[in-house]
């Protein structure tokens, strides 16, 4: 009989090897994929420029009538030399499958149909597909190449923030914007941008569905058995020290879902009505009884 977690589920086993780099390429590509659908039904239409070689493609493209992908791959050949030049093979790597297979799905998709010629749908919904095509492409541990890879470079060479220099980076695109498309254009590539970031923060981080609650009483024995048996999950015991009295206690750190903190709360009230609960946020779990990272 095969072993299973405390949530009736057989273990999961981590990719290694082989299994991890099929992985690693097959989220890659679908998040390119997924990028170039974006890029083509809602941003190139509606030239929305939001940051990256992206959004200079857009802009050579209105100026120049230049097709994009063929902007892009012009782009990206040469910063990926640099970035394997100044930052190393391993991540010129990491960066290559993207650069190449992103502004080939955005060539192969170009012809798609365009949902909307509102400029603000197309920039709310470009930006929630881009971030969910690139959170895709991060996870699977690679790059679309680009002005990601330029921001490393800075970082490297001037000392600035990774963060710091993809603002500067997107900042200059979405300027040039302004002046190529119009303040308009260039307001909605901002918001584009923003929904972006906010959709990569949560594939990232995770969406949380996850509780966690500090628990302070002075019948913590009591309240973690009934945790341990009632609720069926782990604990942690922390060490700590009173503010204001200098007492030395308990304080009881617990991991639940978000269904269970109802459940939580009132096993710790049965047991201490006076107990000082903190119940916040955990945007990703991972272990025995959650999930394991693949």
């Amino acid at each position: 009989m095969s072993k299973l977690n405390t949530r009736g589920r057989p273990p999961l086993v981590p990719l290694n090897g082989p299994l991890r780099h099929l992985a690693d390429t097959t989220m890659i590509t679908v998040g390119s994929l997924i990028t170039a659908l974006a890029f083509n039904l809602f941003l190139l239409p509606n030239q929305i420029a939001s940051g990256g070689v992206s959004g200079l493609s857009v802009l050579a493209e209105s100026w120049f009538v230049a097709e994009p992908a063929f902007t892009q791959w012009a782009l990206n050949i040469p910063l990926f030399i640099l970035g394997v030049f100044i930052l190393g093979r391993n991540y010129g790597l990491r960066s290559l499958l993207g650069s190449i297979v992103l502004p080939l799905f955005i060539y192969l998709t170009k012809d798609g149909p365009v949902p909307t010629a509102n400029p603000l749908l197309a920039s709310i919904y470009g930006g929630i597909g881009v971030g969910l095509g690139l959170g895709l492409v991060f996870r699977g541990r690679g790059s679309t190449g680009g002005l990601t890879i330029l921001a490393q470079v800075i970082q490297k060479v001037t000392g600035f923030s990774f963060s710091l220099s993809v603002v500067l980076l997107d900042g200059t695109v979405i300027t040039l914007a302004a002046f190529v498309l119009g303040m308009e254009q260039a307001m909605y590539a901002l918001i584009g941008l923003f929904v972006t970031g906010r959709v990569i923060d949560a594939l990232e981080v995770g969406f949380s569905y996850t509780k966690v609650a500090y628990i302070i009483s002075d019948h913590t024995e009591a309240i973690s058995e009934a945790i341990l048996n009632d609720l069926d999950r782990g604990l942690t015991k922390l060490e700590a020290q009173g503010g204001y009295t200098g007492d030395n206690r308990t304080v009881l750190m617990v991991a639940v879902g978000q269904n269970e903190t109802t459940r939580l709360k009132a096993i710790v009230r049965s047991v201490d009505p006076d107990a000082f609960v903190i119940i916040s946020d955990a945007h990703e779990v991972l272990g025995k009884g959650f999930k394991r990272e693949a």
